[in-house]
């Protein structure tokens, strides 16, 4: 009996601890990385076009997945790139910002951007594309910054 009593406890901690995990990933404070955007000037998920080192010199900029050229992504719009679960705006000319494609309502993709507003499909939530927070519900929170980099006319995941 004693064997059993420790092996739920063992096993209350590890779904305990895994639960805790799993559901820090869902949220953020804002920490430091969003003082030091703030200090700079720029909000989470603020990019701004222009050349990189890289780009000048004729070299390979380094970043991640590539996503699109800039003259993809209209201005005073913006993109949702369904397989890296994103979404691309250029609020004002030269201005990239992107967000999750996720809404915060019910998970649901969203799926177009349409009017300066990024538009859930599934109950019509929109986001504002200068800074993913909510234009119209039934969403209560905004769309979670990601990360992009801007090299020359290319825009990839950092």
């Amino acid at each position: 009996m004693g064997d059993t009593t420790r092996r739920r406890t063992v096993l209350a901690a590890g779904a305990a601890t895994l639960a805790g995990t799993v559901l820090s990933g869902c949220g953020s404070d804002g920490g430091t990385e969003a003082a030091a955007d703030n200090a700079a000037g720029t909000a989470p998920g603020d990019v701004q076009a222009q050349p990189s080192a890289g780009a000048a010199a004729g070299g390979a900029g380094g970043g991640g997945q590539a996503l699109a050229q800039t003259s993809d992504i209209p201005v005073g719009g913006g993109k949702v790139f369904k397989d890296q679960k994103v979404v691309v705006t250029q609020p004002m000319a030269g201005q990239f910002k992107a967000f999750s494609a996720t809404c915060t309502h019910q998970g649901c993709s969203v799926a177009t951007v349409k009017d300066g507003n990024i538009v859930c499909p599934c109950h019509q939530s929109l986001f504002k594309i200068s800074d993913g927070t909510v234009a119209g519900g039934p969403a209560t929170r905004p769309l979670a910054a990601a990360k992009i980099a801007v090299e020359g006319d290319k825009i990839s995941l950092a």
